[in-house]
């Protein structure tokens, strides 16, 4: 049933909010009235959760009960509905939305297609995947597990980026600054004078003109390029002509097969793990593969273990996939225990990219430093070189 935000009054005068299930407005006033509240506004929340995003410390949660109530036996909606009692107003609208639509007949991964702002692609299709095996509950499990571990490494990456950033930021500002305010008025100096200036002082003039008489023509070209490459990747055909380029590029190509082949290996080991047959996993690990060009050839190779390959023979077919991880599906094939062997390597996979993004996060600060360094370096040589030269020449 729909939910329904409300604020009422209790009979001491004390103000209260929260969020309601009933089927209309007049059921949820009678709902309200009948726990002895006032009512002061009433709002139907339905319409507005599509576009809400859970945090993901809340979806980390909310996905750990919901595991452990469906485990213990009870039914998909009746967990919905207690785990809701218990969450902020938005949290709670959010579920009791989900559980509107599976009371309405359709299936869970269905209700969290409606809301992609909260549940990503991988979530969907591990959901899909655990429906169609029976097996939501231990998905869920494994879900909230990757959900905890996606924050935990976010918020680290955010931190190492911070300092920077803002060191970048303050550093950009006062280059500016200078072009703007300070080479100007030197440069009047030098002009009074009639001396003959250095190469290098002619340039940092050439350039603070630039700055100042196209520095904001510039910078609103830089963010209307930004705003179209943000529209033309909108389109499926452009979207995948750009995740050809980076997955084939040489720059770029080493960092998108690592990530796409921890997050394909991720998926499929917490899926496998789970008791999910091997080909329902690769199609719900293939469809929350970032790269649609990787995701393709995904697809391709789940079609081969369909038709009865080996998953070491295909992945090795698909050469979008690191030798250290084919490898360890072969050992996993060979044992029996394929599931044990992708958790230890998207494990392994997973380790080397945190390494990887920690080494270039590492780079990051004294890059900027050298950079802005040399940047005021230049600067100060600029202006210094004309005076020691005109000193020399009242020198006596």
């Amino acid at each position: 049933m729909p939910g329904f935000r409300f604020q009422a009054t209790d009979p001491r005068g004390k103000m209260q909010s929260g969020v309601t299930e009933a089927a209309t407005a007049a059921t949820a006033r009678l709902t309200i009235r009948d726990r002895g509240l006032i009512l002061v506004s009433l709002q139907a929340e339905r319409s507005r959760t599509s576009s809400t995003a859970l945090p993901l410390r809340s979806l980390t949660l909310v996905t750990r009960q919901l595991s452990t109530l469906i485990g213990s036996g009870l039914r998909i909606d009746e967990a919905l509905k207690t785990i809701a009692g218990g969450q902020p107003p938005k949290v709670a609208a959010v579920l009791l939305a989900i559980r509107t639509a599976l009371t309405e007949g359709r299936s869970l991964t269905e209700a969290l297609s409606d809301r992609p702002a909260s549940f990503s692609d991988y979530f969907r299709a591990s959901v899909r995947a655990g429906e169609q095996a029976g097996r939501l509950d231990a998905v869920l499990g494994h879900l909230a597990d990757f959900v905890e571990t996606r924050t935990r490494n976010r918020q680290t990456v955010m931190l190492a980026l911070l300092y920077p950033a803002l060191l970048g930021l303050v550093s950009l500002g006062i280059v500016t600054m200078l072009m703007v305010f300070v080479v100007p008025d030197i440069v009047k100096v030098f002009t009074a004078r009639g001396a003959a200036l250095p190469f290098l002082t002619r340039a940092l003039i050439g350039v603070s003109g630039w700055v100042r008489g196209s520095g904001p023509l510039a910078a609103a070209v830089l963010v209307a390029m930004i705003f179209g490459l943000t529209l033309w990747q909108r389109n499926l055909g452009n979207r995948q002509k750009l995740h050809l380029l980076l997955a084939s590029g040489w720059l770029t190509r080493r960092f998108v097969q690592r990530m796409n082949a921890a997050q394909f290996a991720s998926t499929l080991a917490t899926l496998v793990q789970s008791g999910v047959p091997l080909v329902t996993a690769l199609e719900a690990a293939g469809d929350a593969t970032p790269n649609l060009h990787i995701r393709a050839s995904i697809t391709a190779l789940t079609q081969k273990v369909r038709q009865g390959s080996t998953l070491r023979s295909a992945m090795e077919g698909a050469a979008c996939f690191p030798a250290m991880l084919v490898a360890m599906v072969a050992s996993g094939e060979a044992n029996g225990r394929l599931g044990d062997a992708l958790h230890h390597a998207a494990t392994d996979q997973q380790r080397d990219l945190d390494a990887w993004v920690k080494a270039v996060v590492a780079l990051v600060e004294p890059g900027i430093l050298l950079v802005m360094g040399g940047l005021v370096m230049t600067i100060v040589l600029a202006i210094l070189l004309p005076i020691v030269s005109m000193n020399s020449l009242v020198a006596p």
